[in-house]
């Protein structure tokens, strides 16, 4: 099992990678010499936040980011996450890291994406009936590939982790659907 996931995720890290550098010689046959500086001018920034409440149930999350847009069908990017989760009775929990992430989009509708997260958890279950208290700290490796449908500045998609695995991943299920939207 270990083997077809890895293959699958080399394999889609081929595909993006040709697809990105497929674009990017595309680009190169028109480049004109231009001495200004206009990185800014391709950086965009965005991300997501995060609020569920409910009873005895917390859920804040953070998650700024910036893509560069190497091209009109490639942009890549760094993104920095941060979230607190609290269920009453249970747990306290504080996650926090970062991710890469590539976008690449073939047609403008559509923006297929790959994102590496790595994200650090750090949990403390309370004493009940059940268990005794104690505390848990691990380091989370997702890789998410996805694909939206795209209209201005905002995609609506799911995406999916590669690397799942349900005894140790962060979240309940691999597919993840997801609002991005960059400025």
């Amino acid at each position: 099992m270990k083997k077809n996931q890895i293959s699958i995720v080399f394999k889609s890290f081929f595909v993006i990678m040709t697809v990105f550098f497929s674009s990017y010689a595309t680009a190169q046959q028109n480049y004109v010499i231009d001495n200004s500086n206009h990185f800014w001018d391709k950086v965009q920034f965005g991300g997501g936040l995060g609020l569920g409440f409910g009873s005895g149930y917390t859920n804040i999350s953070v998650m700024p980011s910036a893509i560069y847009n190497i091209n009109e069908v490639v942009a890549m990017g760094v993104g920095l996450q941060f979230g607190y989760l609290y269920q009453k009775n249970y747990y306290e929990s504080f996650v926090y890291g970062g991710s890469f992430i590539t976008l690449v989009s073939p047609i403008p509708q559509l923006q297929l994406s790959a994102e590496l997260e790595q994200v650090r958890v750090d949990t403390d279950y309370e004493e009940n009936y059940y268990h005794p208290g104690y505390s848990d700290a691990y380091w989370n490796t997702a890789l998410y590939l996805g694909a939206g449908y795209r209209t201005g500045n905002v995609t609506i998609g799911a995406r999916y982790d590669v690397l799942y695995d349900p005894n140790k991943s962060l979240y309940g299920s691999g597919f993840m659907p997801f609002v991005r939207a960059y400025f």
